[in-house]
């Protein structure tokens, strides 16, 4: 195993200040004091995970990839170099900026800027988030999944599985070609779906509460950013809305995602990408439009619902009340 989290991301944006209110009013991330162009965002224990700098080109992305130490991250760099990948070490400067050890940069086949690195720094007083939530699921699950359309995708799949380490969850042939792949127990931290262009699709921040996500919905259909409605994904069991940020992609607000065991997870085939229930305007939001009318009807997923994917802490069992249920789950 090479790369562990995705550990930040930063993009460039015009917009600072707009991000700097949609991010702490609506997120709950906490703002972090990073002056001139660059504003920079918590959501944990970390100094930093999300940073938007106006120096870099508007809509771009950069994607930060943690692997475990200084060795790690020489170890990676060398298997770059054999694989005739360019590779830039980054300077002190560089690091300090991103808040690591140490970092090195290199491109993806489809042209997706990345950093890996090493040494994240942990901030000395605790996350204050920037509204009333219940934190993220953060730590060493990294702060959450992207998704990344790009043509030629199995030749993207072959470079992040090959010379990253990323192991597959599941993944889909028809209609759509996908690949959701973890590098810990999150059920994915990358996303590959073949498109046309190369585009970042959306951010995931996944919730401690679930009320935490009903709140955040409340607020983005107010301000009228909800893009995708709240739904429950049948791969990863995420209950989410999708909104608009103030860049051309969108944030995944969800709760609930379901963890893999590399001992016990089978990678499997998916007959199906729709939703349990809800998501409507993921397929518009993905491409240009509704499904052209000769693409074949997505099947249901097989399953009509699915526990659900809970912590310690973060419910209360209920006595059973009726005894068709009470003699049903003791069947089971």
């Amino acid at each position: 195993m090479t790369v562990k989290a995705l550990g930040y991301l930063a993009i460039g944006s015009t917009r600072p200040d707009d991000w700097a209110g949609f991010a702490t009013d609506r997120l709950g991330l906490q703002a972090v004091d990073r002056g001139g162009k660059m504003r920079a965002f918590r959501m944990d224990d970390r100094r930093q995970r999300l940073m938007v700098d106006g120096a870099l080109p508007d809509g771009s992305t950069v994607f930060g990839w943690e692997v475990a130490d200084a060795a790690a991250l020489d170890t990676l760099g060398a298997k770059l170099d054999d694989a005739r990948v360019a590779v830039k070490r980054g300077s002190a400067a560089a690091a300090a900026r991103r808040c690591v050890a140490g970092l090195i940069s290199f491109a993806d086949p489809a042209g997706n800027p990345l950093e890996a690195f090493h040494g994240g720094a942990v901030a000395t007083d605790p996350f204050k988030p920037g509204r009333d939530i219940g934190g993220f699921r953060c730590g060493a699950l990294g702060m959450g999944h992207v998704l990344l359309a790009a043509p030629r995708i199995d030749t993207v799949w072959a470079f992040y599985r090959d010379l990253l380490g990323f192991r597959i969850s599941d993944y889909t042939a028809a209609p759509v070609k996908a690949y959701f792949t973890h590098v810990n127990p999150r059920h994915h931290s990358l996303a590959l779906v073949e498109a046309p262009h190369r585009v970042m699709h959306h951010l995931l921040l996944e919730l401690y509460s679930l009320d935490d996500v009903g709140r955040g919905y409340d607020m983005a259909l107010a301000d009228g950013r909800v893009a995708v409605t709240l739904g429950r994904h049948g791969n990863d069991r995420m209950t989410s809305f999708y909104q608009r940020t103030p860049s051309p992609f969108y944030v995944e607000y969800g709760w609930g995602g379901l963890d893999v065991d590399d001992a016990t997870w089978k990678p499997q085939e998916l007959k199906s990408v729709r939703s349990f229930w809800g998501h409507r305007g993921l397929f518009e939001s993905l491409g240009d439009g509704p499904p052209p009318p000769e693409m074949p009807v997505m099947p249901p997923w097989p399953e009509a619902r699915a526990p659900l994917n809970v912590i310690e802490g973060n419910y209360s069992r209920l006595a059973g009340v009726c005894p068709w249920w009470d003699t049903l789950a003791a069947r089971r």
